[in-house]
């Protein structure tokens, strides 16, 4: 019926396009539409600051959800890093931990959602783009999902690429905005990712236990692995731009 009602069909569709329009007209008189279908295809991408600078956790580090979330889980993402000029010069793998239980609550929660200490990790590390690993590597990449609970809970995921609704490069773009990273950025390309699986009740779907070991892999950015835990407990971050300038200057590193 929508299909009918745009024109044609609904895979594919260009976010922003009059036919995607079309498709969010036929979706309100339907009763259907919602803030998460507004920017999936919508002409604005959904950007926000996930994590301020230093603040990112790597490989084997313990990732952190607020100990008053009782609904969280991971997010499997590539991130792309984009210098000065908004230029996507490489990638790696992200987790982009999530509370859904706060931003269920409410869309002006989504920073307490979504930035908590520990509540990002980056790695195993950042391949730069050349002519064996380029945008089309990314366009069509797979990422896999393994959660292992200490309780003995197993959980399977995966996100392909080729069926996120924007380009790459268009996030990119958009991140970019009007000019305002001097130092560059990383930028979460989002995932289709979203677990349903039960765990304790039925009905109730998945979230986090402390102790749960994340595996986030694809074949050409390898494996990113993080150990959860409260993010009160997590490491703090305590290191931050003064920190860093003061430490560079003691080893002699700045003229």
């Amino acid at each position: 019926m929508l299909e009918g009602r745009i024109g044609g069909g609904i895979r594919g569709l260009k976010p922003g396009s009059p036919e995607a329009m079309a498709l969010k007209q036929a979706l309100i008189d339907e009763g259907m539409w919602s803030q998460y279908l507004e920017v999936a295809i919508g002409p604005d991408a959904e950007i926000f600051t996930k994590s301020p600078v230093l603040s990112t956790v790597g490989w084997g580090a313990e990732i952190g959800v607020r100990s008053d979330s009782s609904w969280n889980n991971p997010e499997p993402e590539i991130a792309i890093l984009a210098d000065s000029h908004g230029e996507h010069v490489g990638a790696s793998l992200g987790n982009d931990v999530n509370l859904r239980d706060f931003e269920g609550r409410s869309a002006l929660l989504l920073g307490k959602a979504k930035d908590n200490n520990a509540s990002c990790s980056l790695g195993p590390f950042v391949r730069l783009f050349d002519a064996s690993f380029t945008m089309d590597d990314v366009r069509q990449a797979e990422v896999d999902l393994l959660i292992e609970g200490e309780d003995g809970y197993v959980l399977k995921g995966h996100s392909s690429m080729r069926e996120i609704s924007r380009d790459p490069t268009d996030l990119v773009a958009q991140a970019m905005s009007e000019h305002h990273y001097p130092d560059g950025y990383i930028l979460f390309l989002g995932t289709l990712f979203a677990p349903t699986q039960d765990r304790d009740d039925p009905g109730r779907g998945f979230t986090h236990k402390v102790g749960d070991v994340v595996s986030i892999s694809t074949p050409k950015l390898g494996k990113l692995v993080n150990r959860v835990t409260h993010s009160k407990d997590a490491r703090p971050w305590t290191l931050g731009i003064s920190g860093l300038m003061r430490n560079l200057v003691q080893r002699g590193l700045l003229g």
